[in-house]
């Protein structure tokens, strides 16, 4: 099998991942935080290992100011519906969100009739800042924007956007699914209050596994309430982090298998990894550009773009073609709407959705080109037909 599907999750895993959370079922398989015996302990620094190796890729201070959760959408749900909204209250956002940014506001909307604008980047991720500037008014609580499309690969200017909004002193809030271990991010060089991330796309750790981090100046509602393994005596959320928004038994494994992801990311080095995953995007583009019949979106070749490349095949349906990729050539993609509707208006392609095709640091220009031989006999059955 030839997996091109890494913005839906990366794999293969590094070696050590599996390995990790075997371990930590068979070796140390107690609930951290939850009792003083040398298992409980065990356990408990593993979690903060792995918290304390994220501070350090993302520039983070405090390790206690990182969440876990069991994805990036808990994450994102966690600082939107956290906030303490009021009718009338405002927020920015862009029309390349995850639907796990999108619902979640259009349910803020509806229930506390917050006012949502979505700006519309361009093909290349371009955001005319001076039109962020326009919109913010003092009622603007909040700045949500994805660093990466997960449809277009375009590559949205947060740093830019994190500017403005510390000028105007609104939180921003970046959503890193597509870019944590691949594009360098510094929360402060960007001036991010709030960075959600999945554990098991970029950095390489299993599913399941997501985190947040949440600026010292910001103090959000808990989206979840119960058992944290401290301040037990106290009817209310602790307020000592990571525990107040850490209720329940974290996933032990998971996070320990997502360490070892991070220390392969950080061996490797994230610039390493970004040229290898640059190098086979535009490789990709150049030889998918040869065949006539396919329809490339995204940034234009001279933009930097992620190593995600959406297609259609002209007179082909998207699900069709993904899936003769997959029975007949063996080559995971992922075909449909991806969770982005107006990101799909924006690219023109709601109707029809596209074929997604996404690299990782495991895949070679060798199964590009089976790539692009498949997608050659595809065209011409379509031609013929």
């Amino acid at each position: 099998m030839i997996y091109f599907d890494n913005a839906a999750s990366t794999w293969p895993k590094p070696e050590g991942v599996g390995e990790a959370m075997l371990e930590a079922v068979k070796e140390y398989g107690a609930n951290p935080g939850r009792g003083g015996h040398q298992l409980s302990l065990k356990a408990s620094r593993v979690v903060f290992q792995t918290r304390a190796a994220l501070a350090k890729l993302f520039g983070i201070k405090d390790p206690t100011n990182i969440v876990f959760f069991s994805n990036a959408t808990v994450a994102l749900n966690q600082v939107i519906k956290g906030f303490r909204w009021q009718e009338g209250d405002h927020v920015i956002s862009t029309t390349y969100e995850h639907n796990s940014v999108r619902r979640p506001l259009e349910f803020i909307h509806r229930e506390y009739g917050v006012q949502v604008s979505y700006i519309e980047p361009d093909h290349n991720g371009h955001i005319p800042l001076d039109e962020v500037e326009k919109l913010i008014h003092s009622k603007t609580k909040l700045i949500v924007c994805t660093h990466v499309s997960n449809l277009t690969g375009s590559i949205l200017p947060v740093t830019e956007i994190g500017h403005l909004a510390k000028q105007h002193q609104v939180p921003f809030l970046v959503d890193a699914s597509q870019s944590a271990g691949s594009i360098p991010i510094h929360i402060s060089e960007m001036n991010i209050d709030l960075l959600a991330f999945p554990g098991h796309k970029g950095l390489y750790g299993p599913q399941g596994t997501g985190g947040l981090y949440i600026s010292p100046d910001i103090d959000l509602l808990p989206l979840v309430h119960g058992g944290t393994g401290s301040q037990s005596e106290s009817i209310d959320q602790p307020t000592v982090r990571p525990d107040r928004y850490e209720s329940g038994t974290v996933n032990t494994p998971g996070i320990a298998g997502w360490k070892a992801g991070l220390d392969f990311v950080m061996q490797e080095g994230i610039d390493t990894i970004w040229e290898h995953e640059r190098s086979l995007t535009q490789y990709a583009l150049q030889e998918l550009k040869k065949i006539e019949q396919v329809i490339i979106y995204g940034p234009d070749e001279e933009v930097e773009r992620a190593p995600v490349i959406p297609i259609n095949i002209k007179g082909m349906d998207a699900q069709e073609c993904s899936f003769i990729l997959d029975q007949h050539f063996g080559i995971a993609t992922r075909a449909g709407m991806h969770c982005t509707p107006l990101g799909h208006q924006a690219i023109q392609t709601i109707e029809s959705g596209a074929v997604r095709i996404s690299f990782g640091y495991f895949n070679t220009l060798e199964e590009i080109d089976q790539l692009i031989v498949a997608v050659k006999e595809i065209s011409k059955s379509v031609a013929t037909t």
